[in-house]
């Protein structure tokens, strides 16, 4: 019986995790203080469902580590919804492969639960 829980429970989170990627295009955030902020695109690239691709050599990736929180304001794919302001967890850090993406790293984030903020402005 908890086995079946425990894949049920799993199950969610893919599927919640699938919703925010569909939900927003973008995120805007700070390192090391506030400075400027930097503007990223969100990708879905396996084995990371919602990561960031960061140059090697940006102040950005020297900023982060893993198991940090930071306050990320998020863009929505549609336009006529307002950003939104949420903590998220840096889960991952790693060297891409893709020759696609040669010289950047992958920074898996995570939104964390019940911290969700709307934005007015």
């Amino acid at each position: 019986m908890e086995k079946l829980a425990v894949v049920k429970k799993k199950e969610e989170k893919k599927c919640d995790l699938k919703m925010q990627i569909d939900q927003y295009y973008s995120v805007e955030f700070s390192v090391n203080g506030p400075s400027v902020p930097h503007q990223f695109k969100l990708w879905n690239i396996p084995p990371t469902p919602m990561c960031l691709l960061v140059k090697e050599d940006s102040d950005v990736l020297r900023g982060l580590k893993v198991g940090d929180t930071v306050k990320m304001k998020y863009y929505p794919a549609d336009s006529a919804f307002p950003s939104d302001y949420l903590d998220t967890a840096i889960r991952h850090i790693g060297k891409n492969d893709q020759v696609r993406f040669k010289n950047h790293y992958l920074v898996g984030l995570e939104i964390v639960e019940g911290q969700e903020q709307r934005s007015t402005h």
